[in-house]
């Protein structure tokens, strides 16, 4: 499959059946970046830090290190494939507040590459072509 279409660098709205994913914390405390706009704009809980909320899916990223993240992210994945009615737009999750640099957390889109409902950041997309 070749990828043309990447989540916009910047969402401020959403259609009926796109869904904006976001970095968050365990503790669901949206107070800055994609999260804050998620719980203002998009539906995000204050107070629940992973899944779906609205019109938002939250992965939590504040916890460790990458390996701390994959099995949000596989959970992640999981639930896009079980809802192909959504299109699910993936932010630079990870790559704000967090810390993480895109080529430390694109690998672990790697399946989404495959995956015609889920759009990655550009950069994500680019770090994954050139692993390997």
């Amino acid at each position: 499959m070749s990828y043309t279409e990447f989540t916009p660098d910047w969402i401020s709205e959403l259609k009926e059946n796109e869904i904006f994913v976001f970095g968050s914390n365990l503790a669901g405390a949206h107070g800055g970046g994609a999260a804050w706009l998620a719980f203002k704009r998009f539906g995000a809980v204050w107070g629940q830090g992973v899944g779906l909320q609205g019109q938002s899916y939250a992965i939590p990223t504040m916890q460790g290190g990458v390996e701390t993240i994959k099995p949000y992210v596989d959970d992640f994945l999981n639930f896009a494939v079980q809802h192909p009615e959504y299109k699910f737009l993936v932010t630079r999750i990870g790559c704000g507040i967090a810390g993480f640099r895109p080529k430390e957390i694109a690998p672990l889109f790697a399946a989404a590459l495959e995956m015609e409902n889920v759009l990655l950041p550009e950069d994500f997309v680019v770090h994954n072509n050139s692993v390997g």
